[in-house]
């Protein structure tokens, strides 16, 4: 299984992507957000990717974010929602807004989302309210220090999922007491 590609981007559409990754370009479809993430064609790029095995096709997903990623794969666990629906939801809202929108019981929100109706906008707040963390509603960082060296990454001139992945890295090691620190750990990863 696919999980996650890196490589030259050949082409780039609202609705897919193609990275050449050695010479073998992957096509990946992918959400609007992910579209607006990524860097001109001819530059690298890197997708998180959700690889669909059927019977008659192999359908790469791609992602920017692995938070992306995990919450494509959560809506594709509500029954009548597939990754066509899953990738719709993702290109309506912004991430933050689609799990603010879930928390909140808000299915007339999530049924302006073209495709999804009434009854689908309703089971997926019934299957998935108290399965979105509370963390991922921002949409980021957790922290105020977390947040204000995020910025200031990207301020220097690294790329926003970059900048995330190595804050991740951060924050899974067991986080930064202040600012400088989240500053000085997330260069320190960054430099690599």
């Amino acid at each position: 299984m696919i999980a996650r590609l890196h490589g030259v981007l050949l082409a780039k559409q609202p609705e897919e992507v193609v990275v050449d990754c050695h010479g073998v370009g992957y096509r990946l479809l992918c959400p609007l957000s992910t579209f607006l993430g990524l860097p001109e064609v001819g530059e690298s790029a890197a997708l998180f990717v959700h690889t669909q095995v059927r019977e008659d096709a192999i359908h790469l997903y791609g992602f920017v974010t692995e938070e992306e990623r995990h919450l494509f794969r959560l809506l594709l666990t509500v029954q009548k929602i597939g990754p066509r629906l899953a990738l719709a939801l993702l290109s309506g809202l912004s991430r933050a807004a689609l799990v603010s929108a879930i928390r909140a019981g808000d299915a007339a929100r999530l049924a302006t989302v073209p495709g999804i109706g009434k009854k689908t906008a309703e089971r997926l707040v019934l299957e998935l309210r108290e399965r979105v963390g509370k963390g991922e509603v921002e949409g980021g960082p957790t922290h105020d220090s977390e947040q204000d060296a995020r910025s200031a990454l990207i301020n220097l001139g690294y790329r926003p999922e970059v900048v995330d992945r190595a804050l991740e890295k951060v924050r899974d090691k067991g986080g930064a007491t202040d600012l400088n620190a989240w500053i000085r750990d997330g260069l320190a990863l960054l430099g690599r």
